[in-house]
């Protein structure tokens, strides 16, 4: 009967390990209209290589970080917050505000490993789906979490024209809330 019982749960954990999905990291498709395009999970790397990378770097290099906003950051602890980032390889908001959000990361030495990076085709889709969670309409879309609630977002550019004041402004609002 035991034998029977460790047989079962093997089984069991066999067939569910088999359906499990599957996630696709730093999936790239052709389209006609397009050409090149990420779809999906992505890491950084993957914006650093052509045809991304000329996009990515243009715009990373050009970028002026505001040094005042850099600051308040720092105090205000950004390294403890997450963020999921939608974007869209194809679209021209992504590739200005992106590569801006990792130059900021960047200057504040941002633990990367706590950002997720999603494209989008350009129905705002991803193989997983993960736009339905978030409702994503538009992109870039940059989600800020804190013990994985959202507690803002910036959506296709920043409301200020300056992605780090955006940011600040979630997280002072979050920080100010602590104390109310």
């Amino acid at each position: 009967m035991k034998k029977i019982s460790i047989l079962l749960g093997i089984i069991a954990l066999t067939s569910i390990n088999s359906c499990a999905e599957r996630v696709i990291v730093n999936r790239e498709v052709e389209s006609k209209n397009d050409g090149k395009m990420l779809l999906g999970t992505q890491t950084l790397d993957q914006f650093r290589k052509e045809p991304f990378k000329t996009w990515f770097d243009e715009e990373y290099n050009r970028y002026q970080v505001d040094q005042t906003s850099l600051t308040e950051l720092r105090k205000e602890k950004l390294n403890s917050y997450s963020l999921v980032v939608f974007v869209g390889s194809w679209c021209e908001d992504s590739h200005r505000e992106f590569p801006r959000l990792i130059k900021i990361l960047d200057a504040l030495k941002y633990n990367t490993g706590k950002m997720q990076i999603i494209a989008v085709n350009r129905k705002k889709e991803s193989p997983s789906g993960e736009e339905g969670l978030y409702n994503i309409t538009r992109v870039p879309t940059i989600i800020v979490k804190k013990y994985g609630k959202e507690i803002g977002r910036i959506t296709e550019m920043p409301e200020t024209g300056y992605l780090e004041r955006d940011l600040l402004n979630i997280l002072k609002k979050d920080n100010s809330s602590l104390f109310k």
